[in-house]
């Protein structure tokens, strides 16, 4: 059994995740009856919280170490819950968009937005999240405001890169490496930026907690792409091989198209896949040490992480966010 997450862990965290959940209910209600279904539906779903829960974290390595009987959930402002609420209502936003690209049937265990009420209205009620978003982070000041508007370009920026190569085996990792930082890890690192600018941190400790986020979201990504690959579709709560199947050839898959088997797996791939095309191709990337050498890589994405928090005091804070950090890997095994 994998070791608990500590960021998940901190005895302020039951509390925080409340906060987290109320603010963003009410961030997606709508006068509107048939918008307030669609932009809850999957916030309603549930989900992690990652993001504002990382950002509020991140905002609580402003009070350092944590006197005896203190309590980080004090130290973090309504501020900072409004930040990383912000910065999750663009990552459900662009879920809803998403869905719609990859015509996905489910998504979090429940119906896609676009699957239930059609692709006009879940590409509306995406759009209706980034604009709640931006108004959460206009509330911030112009800092958080702008900082959020250029995370939503490099999302869209991202996610072309990502398009445009759509089927191809010549697809490299630098490719790859520009598409996940700005779909992924971008997002991951302005949580950590604005929760450091909300708590009024010195720009240098800004900058580490904006690092740590970047390298973090990194990681998140490629453990991501290694579990569509080596999960099944149960745990993953969404078809397993969605990737290769889409013609999105992730990091596992371009290592293994660089090893031993890379000439039978690129003959497999570059184009869609029936069934027994894309069991043939999995079980080629599983056999290679495209898995391992992808492991690698996020464990180093990882240790870049932890190592950035380095340049912040020593706190609860930050020991719980390079916590997290570590986590990342537990659900690889041994």
């Amino acid at each position: 059994m994998a070791a608990p997450n500590p960021l998940l862990e901190l005895p302020a965290m039951p509390a925080l995740q409340e906060r987290v959940e109320k603010r963003l209910l009410a961030a997606v209600e709508s006068d509107d009856p048939a918008m307030d279904e669609m932009a809850s539906h999957l916030v309603r779903a549930g989900g992690k919280r990652l993001r504002p829960l990382l950002g509020a974290v991140a905002a609580a390595t402003a009070a350092g170490p944590v006197r005896a009987g203190g309590e980080i959930g004090d130290m973090i402002s309504d501020d900072a819950v409004t930040g990383g609420v912000a910065c999750e209502l663009v990552h459900v936003g662009s879920l809803h968009h998403d869905d719609v690209i990859d015509e996905a049937a489910t998504r979090h265990g429940v119906a896609s937005v676009n699957a239930r009420w059609g692709n006009m209205r879940a590409i509306l009620s995406g759009d209706f999240l980034l604009a709640r978003a931006s108004e959460l982070a206009s509330s911030l000041g112009t800092e958080v405001a702008s900082l959020l508007a250029a995370t939503i370009g490099r999302l869209c920026e991202g996610e072309v890169r990502e398009l445009e190569l759509a089927y191809d085996v010549d697809r490299t990792v630098d490719d790859y490496r520009a598409a996940i930082e700005g779909k992924t890890a971008a997002l991951f690192s302005t949580a950590c930026r604005i929760g450091g600018i909300v708590a009024d941190l010195p720009r240098d400790q800004v900058d580490a907690l904006t690092a740590f986020g970047l390298r973090y979201g990194l990681a998140f990504q490629v453990v991501d792409d290694i579990l569509d690959v080596v999960a099944s579709g149960e745990d993953l709560g969404k078809p397993a091989g969605h990737d290769v199947a889409e013609g999105i050839y992730n990091l596992p898959v371009l290592r293994a198209l660089a090893g031993p088997d890379g000439d039978e797996l690129r003959a497999v791939l570059g184009g869609p896949l029936d069934a027994d095309a894309q069991a043939r191709a999995l079980a080629l990337v599983r056999a290679g040490d495209g898995v391992s050498l992808a492991t690698a890589e996020a464990g180093s994405h990882v240790d870049a992480a932890v190592a950035a928090l380095g340049d912040l005091p020593a706190s609860t804070a930050t020991d719980a966010l390079a916590g997290a950090a570590r986590h990342l890997l537990a659900g690889l095994g041994d």
